[in-house]
């Protein structure tokens, strides 16, 4: 799966990510999904104040949103 950007950190490109988000069976995105949301809870959990997971949690809000809207307009 995808490129590594630094050997240091590990840390993958956003394309990389997206494209190995792309090659998972839906089941496994859900999965990921909810591991992700699991990992931000936690941080608001020992932390409420996080802005990291905060700002995660806003726009997962605002693409849920839009993402009704647009399957709203579609009907």
């Amino acid at each position: 799966m995808g490129n590594i950007i630094s050997r240091e950190t590990g840390m993958k490109t956003p394309d990389d990510v997206w494209n190995d988000l792309g090659e998972l069976p839906d089941d496994e995105v859900m999965h990921a999904v909810t591991k992700l949301f699991t990992i931000y809870e936690d941080q608001l959990k020992n932390a409420p104040g996080n802005k990291e997971a905060l700002n995660f949690f806003r726009n997962l809000d605002n693409a849920l949103t839009q993402t009704s809207e647009c399957n709203l307009n579609r009907r």
